[in-house]
């Protein structure tokens, strides 16, 4: 992408996260039954956690956490200081630091523990929990904006280079290859979109370089392509009926989730909805899901009534704007 449309893409990037989150919080929790007989159709006011319209959660909190790391001068340059976004994660989850009304009000179960190990000291490369339990999405939720390093951005990419600069950012909150894979593949979906591609073209460069990546390396992540495999790597998923597409929390469903959307809606506003309507994680499902559409098809195409009931706008584009300088 020329460079003069990156800030044009990190506004898309995350305020598409953004609005997709918001349009998730009042209804989550809440199974796809309930969304069936009440469909979300725009930005609703308090429902599970009692907020205003256009209150987004942790996921975009986090992600601008890292945004914020990643717009240090710099930042886009060299190593990410895991030590600098440690000290953002710690803020947001004592202080409220970058929330939608300086409070906060969800967090993930592997997150809360990771940062309890930061505050104990423990180094952000080693704090995120390694189970297999803790595969969650709640490293996969906030990645989006490492798109941007200069590591993603380098042509010809070097895939070895961006599997250890994602897993080492992912690292800090989940430790489990297998969520830093989910981060690696959703990661070369959006680089495709920022290069001008189109959701199905993007789709298709990221299974063809994944599935030669894998096949040829050593990684941890080869271990785990098998969770990915039967739709997402196999490219099957397009073809997958709604019954076949869960929206739990599980980082390997949220990454088929988002990319079942993304290629069945032709634009912003129906992918973002039927991320939401899926049920069950919402908030997470439309953040993943309205990062990659954002980017696909611009800030133009997010509905203007659901941009200005947006929290935070305006800090959030300031963000999006040092972002792309940094």
């Amino acid at each position: 992408m020329p460079v003069a449309a990156i800030p044009a893409a990190a506004r898309a990037a995350l305020l598409g996260l953004a609005v997709g989150d918001a349009l998730g919080v009042p209804v989550e929790f809440q199974p796809r039954e309930a969304r069936r007989f009440d469909p979300v159709t725009g930005m609703r006011a308090y429902g599970t956690h009692r907020q205003p319209a256009g209150t987004w959660s942790d996921d975009s909190s986090l992600t601008f956490c890292l945004a914020e790391t990643l717009a240090c001068p710099g930042g886009l340059s060299a190593a990410p200081d895991l030590a600098d976004f440690a000290r953002r994660a710690v803020n947001w989850l004592d202080n409220g630091y970058w929330t939608a009304h300086n409070q906060r009000f969800d967090v993930g179960g592997a997150t809360r523990a990771a940062i309890q190990s930061l505050k104990a000291g423990v180094a952000p490369s080693q704090a995120g929990p390694r189970s297999e339990f803790d595969n969650g999405n709640g490293a996969l939720m906030r990645i989006l904006p490492l798109v941007f390093h200069t590591t993603w951005q380098a042509e010809p990419l070097d895939l070895n280079a961006a599997w250890t600069l994602t897993e080492a950012v992912a690292s800090v909150t989940h430790g489990h290859p297998r969520s830093s894979l989910g981060c690696f593949l959703y990661l070369l979906v959006a680089r495709g979109l920022l290069r001008g591609l189109g959701p199905a073209e993007a789709y298709e460069q990221m299974r063809a370089l994944a599935t030669t990546w894998l096949a040829t390396g050593e990684t941890p992540a080869v271990g785990e392509a098998k969770y990915y495999q039967w739709w997402v790597l196999s490219g099957k998923l397009p073809e997958q009926p709604e019954s076949n597409i869960s929206s739990s929390g599980y980082v390997a469903h949220t990454l088929e989730a988002a990319l079942w959307c993304l290629l069945r809606y032709p634009d912003y506003p129906s992918a973002v909805l039927a991320a939401v309507n899926l049920g069950d994680d919402t908030d997470t499902t439309g953040a993943v899901t309205g990062g990659l559409a954002g980017l696909a098809y611009g800030e133009a195409s997010m509905p203007t009534e659901w941009l200005a009931a947006l929290a935070r706008r305006a800090d959030i584009e300031e963000l999006a704007a040092r972002l792309a300088a940094g």
